[in-house]
């Protein structure tokens, strides 16, 4: 910004030179010129009194010497003539005299008592010579005609000359401008860049460095103001929220846990008939202990500065499956593994697990026993609405879909299809969208090919993509069923519970 303001302040600075100095140039130019032409038609009048003088008293052996003195005196050539236009001596070509000139324009015209001033660069060849041509007046007439010529050269060096001043003037000008220019944009500016700085550290999360509120114009000061208050408010909220999320994710899991133990403690003593409406009762503060964890997630994912690092795609996306391919087993639903190596990817650290997590056991919840899910890799070439390639990750299953009206919905918090018949918190997808987007990509959902849905999550590639000639292979896991791999089955048990 400092360098726009300073080109506007030459830019202006400049425009004002232009319309002052080039006018006065060329009014000086045609003034010289004037007053040049003016200067050499009085001389020559002059001369050619002295010459008709000379000539009525029969001294014409005088103007000879009367037209080199002239000449020396104002470094022009003269050429005198007489009433006929016949040379009496020229100051250059002695050998002219005796010559006819009653036929130049000039000469004629001053034959018929007219002077004749102006430019003209057939008179001396080669050079361009202003020439005052004048006559000697009497009472008998026209007794003799003066013409001068003088070279423009002198006269063209004075206008370069100044042209030149007014080009250093203009420079000089310039050269001021641009240093009080800059000291007031670099005045004006330093607020803004304060003001840069400071927006840039409340994004990542923390203002560590407050813009000063008493430099530029009084404008630029009321708003380094408003903004200072503004982000300390919303750094004091910003704490507040992650200090209630901090405390209540402590308070409130206790309770809940405690809430549940003493339901379970109930059954020994109720009667069969109320076993039911306990069992609904613990399902519920499950559900709910599931939903406060997810909103205490997305609260801290929200609050939190995250920036995107390298991961290799191809590796989460295997031991996510191998450790969910031990709790599908249980469920008989199968898990593959799909597509080309995709290499690394550009993702929030922890945020591919997560988001594989969630899908799996959306996906799971809803897979028929028989059935597979698949979790294949995709390279999406660029397209008219993107200039680089896409790595996709598709998390496809076999169950009954979704509605297009219902896969619109399927991101905001709390939603549940009204079909839906689990105990699912409404908080998994809208945490994957979050994770998605903190890694710079895009999730949707899609009609899978084979009915059942797919959930297409997009991320950059953190290399350029190479031309894969590779068809889609199988890395299939095959489900285990039983209760193999306890480890593996306790993890994907704890993330199917969390229901993030």
């Amino acid at each position: 910004m400092t360098r726009r303001l300073l080109l506007s302040y030459l830019s202006l600075m400049l425009l004002v030179l232009l319309a002052l100095e080039v006018p006065f140039g060329f009014v000086y130019a045609r003034s010289e010129l004037s007053r040049f032409s003016h200067t050499a038609e009085l001389g020559a009048v002059t001369l050619a009194g002295v010459c008709e003088e000379r000539l009525e008293h029969g001294l014409v052996s005088d103007l000879p010497g009367l037209a080199r003195g002239y000449a020396r005196r104002t470094g022009s050539s003269v050429v005198v003539t007489d009433r006929n236009g016949i040379v009496l001596t020229d100051t250059v070509d002695a050998s002219a005299a005796g010559r006819n000139l009653s036929a130049a324009p000039d000469i004629a015209t001053a034959l018929h008592e007219g002077p004749a001033t102006g430019i003209s660069d057939d008179l001396v060849p080669g050079r361009k010579v202003l020439f005052a041509t004048v006559p000697g007046t009497s009472n008998d007439g026209v007794p003799c005609v003066v013409r001068s010529l003088y070279p423009l050269t002198p006269l063209a060096q004075r206008v370069q000359a100044t042209w030149v001043v007014l080009a250093l003037v203009a420079l000089g000008a310039l050269a001021v401008a641009a240093l009080i220019g800059f000291a007031f944009a670099r005045w004006i500016t330093r607020p803004l860049r304060d003001l840069e700085r400071a927006t840039a550290q409340l994004a990542d999360g923390s203002l560590t460095q407050p813009p000063a509120p008493d430099r530029g114009p009084p404008e630029l000061r009321r708003l380094v103001a408003s903004f200072t208050h503004t982000a300390n408010r919303l750094q004091h909220l910003l704490h507040a929220q992650e200090a209630f999320a901090s405390e209540a994710s402590h308070q409130l899991k206790t309770p809940l846990t405690s809430l549940r133990l003493r339901l379970e403690n109930f059954e020994p003593h109720l009667a069969p008939r109320a076993q039911a409406s306990l069992n609904e009762a613990i399902g519920e503060v499950g559900r709910l202990s599931r939903m406060v964890q997810g909103l205490l997630a997305l609260a801290r994912l929200e609050n939190a500065a995250i920036t995107p690092e390298t991961v290799d795609l191809d590796a989460v996306v295997a031991d996510r499956a191998a450790i969910w391919t031990a709790f599908a087993g249980d469920q008989r639903v199968g898990i593959t593994v799909a597509g080309p190596r995709a290499g690394t990817v550009w993702a929030v650290a922890g945020a591919l697990e997560q988001i594989i997590d969630n899908l799996l056991s959306n996906a799971l919840r809803v897979s028929p026993p028989g059935t597979t899910i698949t979790l294949a890799t995709v390279t999406a070439p660029a397209d008219g609405g993107r200039t680089t390639a896409l790595v996709e990750l598709h998390v496809i299953d076999e169950g009954p879909g979704m509605s297009e009206a219902d896969r619109a919905r399927a991101f905001d918090r709390f939603w549940r299809a009204s079909d839906a018949h689990h105990d699912g918190t409404g908080l998994g997808l809208p945490m994957v969208q979050r994770l998605t987007h903190a890694s710079g990509g895009e999730v949707t959902l899609e009609a899978a090919p084979d009915g059942g849905l797919d959930a297409v999550v997009r991320l950059r590639p953190a290399q350029p993509a190479r031309t894969r000639t590779l068809a889609t292979a199988h890395r299939r896991i095959p489900p285990l069923l039983g209760h193999g791999a306890t480890g593996s089955r306790t993890a994907a048990e704890t993330v199917s519970r969390q229901d993030l």
